[in-house]
């Protein structure tokens, strides 16, 4: 069931159902479904252990890291995983539909499979790399007896066959050092990893566990979504609105702060080691062809998927479809579309649901007061408050840009990232909308009247800056590499 807007170009859901109690016992739920308290992080903290009938699996997985939790090199410090795969991996996806009703375990599963698959294909990127050559070729085919099982997984858990950011390398890839202490940054490590993530304090364990720290924070944002959307539907009072805005605002002031974070957890000069691994197949010069997935389907086509990318991140699109944030009808908004289905199927769902909602209801325009003449200090606060949040959606879209620049930009000249998006300008795509909104927005709401205060002046020039300095920084990297610039001036 959906409801119709834009002329019928898109079908949102009617309704969506929030969980508040994330049931983490209930094994016959989806490990990941939108709560008001553990928001996107998944229901229950991740499955470690495999079945006995995994055995198999589970000693490749932890034999293939460069460097294995005993500090000893691993497979892939030997360029040896694709002949041991070969030579000694069975075909365990017979075993999987005994299981197949407990779906945080499918997911647990499905994680693992992505990881070996991963490794494989790229196993010969990472030799080049290491040797200071270029990326070459990836592996053309994944071989049976990792493509069925992963292909059979990810059917049950509604993914894409290959490595996705939340259901398989960040979200469902944390555990508790302590099982019965809290969830904070201190006693997190990673349940798999490609290079020296298996050890506390590397650049791949921060740079995963951040990511999860940031979304332990997401609960309050969802909570005051649905908070907004519930004053729209009824015309609460703006002092109610006001509290869930709020709720909102507090929560990206936690995210942002941990995302902060990530430049002392994982160094910037550390991270193109292992970012080999987590490329994808769409628009990689590794995998010209795509990949074959063997004994997979009938028609034996090579298929390509995009890779592993905080851009599948659900909190900040949230915040865009919530928002209404318009973005530039270009191709490089077509790639954020794609990215969409690379997120966990409730995920998607809810975010589509959100921004259905928003539009049908009109939410910007109330909230801000756009359609009547009302200046009064409640709908002022509120008029601040969506600021704030939009300053907030700004602050997390630059450091993103940052992190592209000094992580990776800096670092490597290979022209696209892991996600299959241009490197240069498809961060800015969406970075350059916000502040675009940002601008527009303050500048009918001064023509209105009313004071918005000193520190929106001061967001506002902040946002001058950067868009000068946005143009650019990307006029200067695209001119280096012979590339069209995207960002207006």
């Amino acid at each position: 069931m959906g409801f119709q807007l834009d002329k019928g170009k898109e079908v949102y859901p009617t309704s969506f159902e929030v969980l508040d109690d994330p049931r983490p016992d209930d094994f016959s739920l989806p490990a990941f479904m939108v709560s008001t308290t553990r928001g996107f992080l998944p229901r229950m903290d991740p499955i470690v252990s495999l079945p006995q009938e995994f055995s198999f699996l589970e000693l490749f997985l932890q034999e293939m890291p460069v460097k294995k939790a005993n500090g000893e090199p691993g497979l892939l410090a030997r360029g040896e995983l694709g002949e041991i795969i070969h030579s000694h991996l069975p075909d365990l996806t017979k075993h999987i539909d005994t299981y197949k009703d407990n779906l945080p375990l499918m997911n647990a599963l499905y994680r693992d499979y992505s990881f070996l698959a991963s490794a494989y294909l790229l196993e010969p990127c990472h030799q080049n790399f290491i040797k200071g050559k270029p990326y070459g070729l990836g592996r053309p085919m994944l071989p049976s007896n990792i493509a069925r099982p992963i292909a059979r997984c990810a059917e049950l858990c509604d993914f894409k066959p290959f490595m996705e950011y939340a259901g398989s390398y960040a979200l469902f890839n944390y555990k508790l050092l302590d099982p019965n202490g809290e969830l904070e940054y201190s006693n997190l490590g990673l349940i798999r990893a490609f290079e020296h993530g298996l050890h506390a304090g590397s650049s791949e364990a921060g740079f995963v566990l951040v990511h999860v720290d940031m979304v332990k924070n997401s609960g309050p944002l969802v909570k005051g979504t649905v908070g907004t959307l519930d004053a729209c539907t009824t015309k609460a009072p703006w002092a109610d609105l006001n509290i869930y805005l709020s709720t909102i605002l507090s929560s990206l002031v936690q995210i942002n702060g941990s995302m902060e974070r990530m430049w002392g957890r994982s160094k910037p000069g550390e991270y193109t080691s292992f970012r080999t691994f987590i490329f994808g197949i769409t628009s990689q010069s590794m995998f010209p062809n795509g990949v074959v997935y063997e004994g997979v389907g009938e028609d034996g086509e090579p298929k390509s998927f995009r890779g592993e990318s905080g851009a599948n991140d659900s909190m900040i699109p949230l915040m865009d479809n919530l928002l209404q944030i318009p973005m530039p009808d270009t191709p490089l908004t077509t790639i954020l579309e794609d990215f969409r289905s690379y997120r966990p199927s409730n995920h998607r769902q809810f975010l589509a649901w959100v921004r259905g909602r928003s539009e049908q209801l009109g939410l910007k325009n109330w909230v801000l007061g756009l359609d009547a003449d009302n200046d009064d200090d409640e709908v002022l606060e509120s008029r601040r408050l969506w600021l704030k949040i939009l300053n907030q959606v700004r602050d997390f879209r630059w450091r993103q840009w940052c992190f592209a620049r000094e992580y990776i930009i800096k670092k490597t000249s290979h022209p696209t990232a892991t996600g299959g998006s241009p490197i240069l300008t498809w961060l800015p795509n969406q970075l350059q909308a916000v502040l675009d909104e940002m601008a527009r927005l303050y500048e009918d709401l001064d023509q209105r009247g009313g004071d918005l205060g000193e520190e929106c002046r001061d967001i506002m020039d902040l946002v001058g800056r950067q868009r000068e300095t946005l143009r650019k920084e990307v006029a200067k990297f695209c001119e280096e590499r012979g590339v069209a610039a995207a960002v207006a001036a």
